[in-house]
């Protein structure tokens, strides 16, 4: 079974951050750029917030939001979760589902490693379905069943 860490090694990027005094018009350039839906809000080595594309559609409606001069860490989430890398794509559903959360941080040893998206972890699970099928199929002989001896033989 796949886990978060395989599934962010398939994904091969990195994480992609931005500094807290940035705009958001910056932080959207950048997730446009990049083709993501979540930025991480990072100062230093410490990550501060994850900022998403739902985020803006709140935002854009708050008085005194313009994305040209509203500082992102003005509007990121603080409250950063991160699951452990050994969490299989099953368990990392789950934690979507249940807590109706889009991006999952994932950590090894303390560190974030990376951050993984709803849509890379049923893309995954599609994957694994595939391969079990695959294998499902490999190991039944369908000759068997299409010789089974109650089914008329064709002349």
């Amino acid at each position: 079974m796949l886990t978060a860490e395989e599934v962010l090694k398939q994904k091969d990027r990195d994480i992609i951050s931005i500094d807290p005094d940035s705009t958001v018009a910056e932080a959207l350039d950048i997730m446009l750029k990049n083709n993501i839906g979540a930025i991480l809000i990072k100062d230093g080595e410490e990550f501060l917030g994850i900022w998403t594309e739902r985020d803006l559609m709140k935002d854009v409606v708050t008085e005194g939001f313009y994305s040209k001069t509203s500082k992102i860490k003005d509007y990121m989430s603080t409250n950063l979760h991160a699951e452990p890398s050994t969490d299989s794509i099953y368990q990392l559903m789950d934690k979507c589902v249940g807590r109706k959360h889009r991006h999952l941080l994932i950590q090894k040893n303390g560190k974030i490693i990376g951050i993984l998206s709803a849509g890379d972890i049923s893309r995954a699970q599609l994957m694994e379905k595939s391969k079990e099928l695959d294998d499902l199929n490999k190991m039944v002989k369908w000759d068997y069943y299409e010789d089974w001896k109650w089914k008329k033989k064709k002349k």
